[in-house]
């Protein structure tokens, strides 16, 4: 866990991150995450029909439903994602790298247009 690792030694963990890969996948499959900003300043980047700030619901998530935390590089994300796991919602990810690495990480020259961003880098 990323806890027990020394000061800027980051590495991904399968149980608490989800890759901007496997991100884009469920995007391009039609089965998209539940999404929430947890970012305390709106930035510029976001995903396309995912609000800024959301306001929360009330509701927890349904039966299976994953809930994909993100911020702007992946340093506020996971310990929030931790602290919802540690109480009970196991399906809890965060963007590993957060919004910049998911817009870096995905060229579209490769990927193709389409990246669900909104103000993208091109």
């Amino acid at each position: 866990m990323r806890r027990n690792l020394p000061p800027g030694d980051i590495r991904f963990d399968p149980d608490l991150d989800i890759s901007p890969f496997a991100l884009f996948r469920s995007f391009k499959e039609g089965r998209p995450p539940v999404l929430i900003d947890v970012r305390p300043t709106p930035g510029m980047l976001g995903f396309a029909g995912v609000p800024q700030r959301p306001e929360p619901a009330g509701d927890t998530p349904g039966e299976g439903e994953v809930v994909v935390l993100f911020d702007h590089d992946g340093s506020i994300a996971p310990g929030i994602a931790r602290g919802l796991q540690a109480v009970g919602f196991p399906r809890v990810r965060s963007l590993f790298g957060g919004l910049e690495l998911y817009d870096f990480s995905l060229d579209p020259a490769v990927v193709g247009k389409e990246r669900f961003l909104k103000g993208a880098s091109t």
